[in-house]
């Protein structure tokens, strides 16, 4: 049973002068909608997850409209969507998340941003920067100045998120370009309404189709020589098209204030952020009025010098506040003065971080080293205030808990079935010795924080397998790379699988098969069938022409290949240690097949619920530990990690160790008892059925249990 966004469903159906509520993310999705977009694309990833998994579940009424979704098998087939908009005057647009999706689609994006767009074209990518980030901390901008995309950066409020979607239609239209729209995390959840229109049925769609193809036009390829008048009009005709566009239709913001003679010119997203320091500074209210001027880029890229030196023009100095490194805006910037011969002293990286995400606390130090120099006394002593705040909460949270917050790193839901398989690894370690292991984007990347700490490598989604193609080839032991089956489609059959193939690799791929692309939100994969979470519960097998990896595998050449339950630990033990082991030159596979718990849950949980509604019969299972047992080893918890699994003081007065202890949370995967007997055989674990609504059988049991235990117990 997957996540339901009927409520946000509904949202998107919202009409003219209709008052619509959410998030960011799902307001560009009902943006797109009135913008009459013809086809929409995308892959999965945080935090624009929503504006795929929304509108896939709500295919009913993009059919209504005539909009055509796609679940993309990853970035560069989302990109490649876009061709569309090169020969048709058709609006499309395409999502993932940056700057990692990026790289991905980067061939098809360059080859889309040379011949330019007839339709507009739009690519929404999640800024996925700072501390909350989970990708490798890096900027798009880049890679728009690179291929002459237009970049968008919106105020975080709702209204002028859904404008700049309309818009970046518009100039995209206007300049024959894409646009790329970035948002960033807390622009993606930010809360807020906006009044809606009605959605705008495109008129070239799945239900009002073009009886023609387009016209060939060799110009509209990119194939030398065309590529050469491409660049040209790039920059010769395309940009000065966009600029004038921005410049009309008033996408950069300026809000005004009192001090003129300095000024903040500030990328979209982050003018919450600044507005929040200059309040803790006393220089803008609650409202945003603010007593220094602002200059704010809704779009960063290109830059309007025509914008840049009207605002600079007369003041002492500007303070440009962008995040991230290098510093692109600020080096434009610098160039549109020199150019005008405008003598303004610009700060921007001297006084803020180089890298790193920019928050109140850092922006209001930047903002009050500015103001010292150029507005002395101005500030008021702001910075000063804010941090000696923050100090005093800080003081009385860690006096509230006695120490500093010990470090938690991520870690597996309990009971994921990821965590078995890397416990039965470490096995594997005890016998044949340290192993290099390939690891892979995914759930299963967490295997590399404590009690597992596995993984050598971590290059790209699905490339675990290609990044141990030289190791292999040096190194005594087999090479073991890991990637989940939402990797293996995503790129890894390709460039791990194949390329093994073609140059005779040996080595160990293990395949986490759980049914879903999990880490994205358990979107579905080529190898999700409608029965993939009960067969997988069941561990049943698949038939011969069932679209799974296995039957994959062996249609493009493998040998060896081996399918094992994840949660039976010692038959992933001796399949591991077998691949690692045999004689057989060859790509080996281990595929450890388990359903996601967090689906698991979802299936179960509303059965279990009616079932208890209707006085029937319902067994939860779960697991303890005997405490007079126990031997205080707790290789069970080294060996598994799971969250559920801790340590008490015993009850026996006598012992000093604390013992194993099973909290309430177990959601009855059985991996602590199969971890203690494949390693230790350890027999202090019992499997404990609680069961409601019991019947006229489990209540004999019962009954007789407990008279032959009252027997055998000392009185």
């Amino acid at each position: 049973m997957e996540r339901s966004f009927h409520a946000q469903i509904e949202a998107l159906k919202l009409g003219d002068g209709e008052t619509f509520h959410g998030e960011g993310i799902l307001a560009v999705t009902k943006a797109l909608l009135q913008s009459g977009v013809t086809y929409v694309g995308g892959y999965q990833g945080s935090p624009i997850s929503h504006l795929l998994d929304v509108m896939v579940q709500a295919k009913p009424y993009m059919d209504e409209l005539g909009v055509h979704v796609e679940a993309c098998t990853n970035e560069s087939s989302a990109a490649a969507m876009l061709a569309a908009s090169i020969m048709y005057p058709v609006r499309g647009a395409v999502t993932w998340k940056s700057v990692v999706g990026t790289n991905v689609a980067s061939d098809a994006l360059s080859n889309l941003a040379s011949p330019g767009v007839m339709g507009g074209a739009l690519i929404v990518v999640g800024e996925d920067y700072g501390e909350g980030a989970s990708v490798i901390q890096e900027r798009t901008h880049a890679f728009a100045m690179k291929s002459a995309l237009w970049l968008m950066d919106p105020r975080p409020n709702l209204p002028t998120i859904v404008r700049m979607v309309e818009k970046g239609f518009e100039l995209s239209e206007a300049s024959s370009t894409p646009v790329m729209l970035e948002l960033r995390i807390r622009a993606c959840h930010v809360q807020g309404s906006f009044v809606a229109r009605d959605n705008v049925a495109p008129a070239i769609s799945s239900r009002h189709l073009q009886q023609e193809a387009a016209s060939f036009s060799y110009d509209r390829l990119s194939h030398p020589p065309s590529t050469f008048r491409h660049e040209k009009h790039k920059y010769e005709v395309r940009m000065p098209a966009a600029r004038r566009f921005i410049a009309e239709a008033g996408l950069n913001e300026h809000f005004d204030g009192r001090h003129a003679e300095v000024g903040l010119i500030v990328q979209g997203g982050l003018y919450n952020t600044t507005v929040r320091a200059l309040q803790q500074a006393g220089l803008a209210n609650a409202m945003g009025e603010t007593e220094v001027p602002i200059l704010v880029l809704n779009v960063v890229y290109p830059l309007v010098p025509e914008q840049i030196t009207a605002f600079c023009a007369g003041k002492r100095a500007v303070l440009v506040v962008e995040e991230g490194q290098p510093e692109f805006i600020e080096q434009d910037i610098a160039t549109q003065l020199r150019r005008a011969d405008l003598q303004t002293r610009l700060h921007g990286k001297d006084l803020l971080p180089m890298g790193g995400e920019y928050t109140a606390e850092i922006v209001l130090a930047g903002l009050s080293a500015f103001l010292g120099e150029h507005l002395p006394g101005l500030d008021g002593g702001g910075a000063q205030r804010f941090g000696a705040e923050l100090a005093a909460v800080r003081q009385q949270a860690q006096a509230a808990l006695g120490s500093a917050v010990p470090p938690r790193p991520p870690n597996f839901c309990t009971g994921c079935p990821e965590r078995p398989v890397f416990a039965a690894l470490k096995l594997v370690e005890r016998e044949v010795g340290r192993l290099h292991i390939s690891t892979d984007i995914g759930c299963h990347s967490f295997a590399t924080f404590e009690p597992f700490s596995f993984g050598n490598s971590i290059l790209g989604y699905g490339m675990s397998m290609a990044s141990s193609a030289a190791v292999k080839n040096f190194s005594a032991r087999r090479p073991v790379a890991i990637m989940g089956d939402g990797g293996f489609w995503h790129n890894g059959l390709l460039s791990g699988v194949s390329s093994t193939l073609l140059n005779q690799g040996d080595g160990v791929l293990v395949i986490m098969k759980n049914g879903y692309t999990s880490a994205t939100g358990t979107q579905e994969t080529m190898s999700t069938p409608a029965s993939e979470a009960k067969r997988v519960a069941e561990g049943s097998s698949a038939t011969a022409d069932e679209v799974t990896i296995e039957n994959t595998l062996r249609g493009m050449g493998v040998k060896w290949i081996r399918t094992v339950h994840n949660y039976r630990v010692s038959r992933v033990r001796d399949a591991l240690r077998e691949a690692v082991d045999t004689p057989f030159a060859g790509l080996k596979v281990v595929i450890a097949e388990g359903e996601c718990q967090l689906e698991r849950q979802r299936r179960l949980r509303p059965i279990r619920a009616r079932r208890l509604k209707e006085g029937l019969r319902t067994v939860r299972t779960r697991y303890g530990v005997d405490e007079d047992t126990c031997t205080g080893d707790h290789s069970c918890i080294r060996l598994s990690g799971c969250p559920t699994l801790t340590v008490k003081t015993s009850a026996d007065p006598l012992r000093r160790e604390p013992v194993a202890h099973v909290t309430n949370g177990c959601v009855g995967c059985g991996l602590c008892g199969e971890v203690a007997d494949a390693a230790v055989l350890c027999p202090s674990f019992h499997k404990i059925e609680v069961i409601t609504h019991p019947g006229w059988w489990d209540r004999l049991t019962d009954r007789l249990n407990r008279f032959f235990i009252g027997l055998l117990q000392p009185a």
